[in-house]
């Protein structure tokens, strides 16, 4: 079955962090842009980071710049999202997006959901006192 796979949410207090996991079930990441994006409740989908194929090239919405770090491991075609300094407003489903684009192309944060060819099923991010 051809599936993307988020993991690594969970509940966790205001100022800490959590390593958010996109692993690709079926076929191969390598040759895939992959986008994260977040939902809270009642609030529309939005763009968090996005890598490019080689993993050179990387985007991040503002509100997580110098928080959020996006990476790829190619030998492991697995991508992840290390969430550092966490705030509330941070709260949501988390999901990971695949399209797939040539190895030199930069990566861009289109919130157009049927751009991409896979999407996970989301994993929750909680973060409370």
């Amino acid at each position: 079955q051809l599936q993307l796979v988020e993991s690594g949410g969970g509940l966790v207090q205001p100022g800490g962090s959590l390593r958010l996991s996109c692993a690709a079930s079926g076929f191969d990441l390598d040759y895939y842009f992959v986008t994260w994006f977040r939902q809270a409740p009642g609030k529309e989908r939005e763009g968090v980071s996005c890598i490019s194929r080689s993993g050179f090239n990387t985007n991040s919405a503002s509100s997580v710049k110098g928080r959020f770090t996006i990476s790829r491991d190619r030998a492991k075609k697995m991508v992840y999202l290390q969430m550092n300094s966490l705030i509330p407003e941070d709260s949501g489903a988390y999901y990971c997006a695949a399209v797939r684009g040539p190895l030199t192309g930069l990566c861009a944060m289109v919130p157009r959901e049927k751009l991409y060819e896979f999407w996970g099923q989301g994993t929750q991010v909680t973060v409370s006192s």
